[in-house]
């Protein structure tokens, strides 16, 4: 009899534990940690069926399966992402986040942090609105971005469009733009 109490006890631990949700702060230290391992199924246990990114007045709306190539044009650049703070609770956390990668070294505003407005449905992460990026100097990105593009256009117009290639293979055009511009 013992035996069968231990067992239906650790039985109904680990269901519970296998139901138990996540908290809005859990799903974004998730979300962040799931990228940092490059590890898109984690990243699809912690988003909605749907997720909206919106950057200034650009709003990306992406299935699943849409951002796995948002995922994957990422990757290229190996970022790693570091959670600087993170307010609010419920449906609604501002994010701090610090990331690195080899793009944002090259655009000179390397780690990049910046706030973001994190949404949630029942189903996980729904929504992340850029706010701000507290230490970015834009003037110095767009010349460096502008710089490479023409040097490009120029040099290599094999890789020309490479800027609004926003697939796995414009992403690395991009670093190849970025290692021959390096070199030159």
């Amino acid at each position: 009899m013992k035996k069968y109490f231990i067992l239906f006890f650790f039985t109904t631990l680990l269901t519970g534990c296998a139901n138990k949700r996540l908290t809005p702060s859990d799903l974004v230290t998730e979300y962040y940690h799931a990228f940092n391992d490059s590890d898109f199924n984690r990243i699809t246990a912690v988003i909605a069926d749907s997720i909206t990114i919106v950057e200034g007045e650009y709003v990306m709306p992406y299935s699943q399966k849409s951002f796995h190539e948002q995922f994957k044009w990422d990757s290229i650049f190996r970022p790693t992402y570091k959670i600087v703070e993170l307010e609010g609770q419920n449906n609604r956390i501002i994010a701090t986040v610090a990331s690195s990668s080899i793009r944002y070294k090259f655009l000179k505003n390397d780690p990049l942090t910046c706030r973001f407005e994190i949404s949630f449905n029942s189903d996980g992460i729904t929504k992340l609105e850029s706010l701000e990026c507290l230490d970015a100097d834009w003037n110095v990105w767009q010349a460096k971005r502008d710089s490479l593009v023409n040097w490009t256009k120029r040099n290599h117009p094999e890789l020309d469009g490479f800027i609004h290639d926003l697939t796995m293979n414009g992403a690395i055009n991009y670093l190849k733009a970025i290692e021959l511009y390096e070199n030159r």
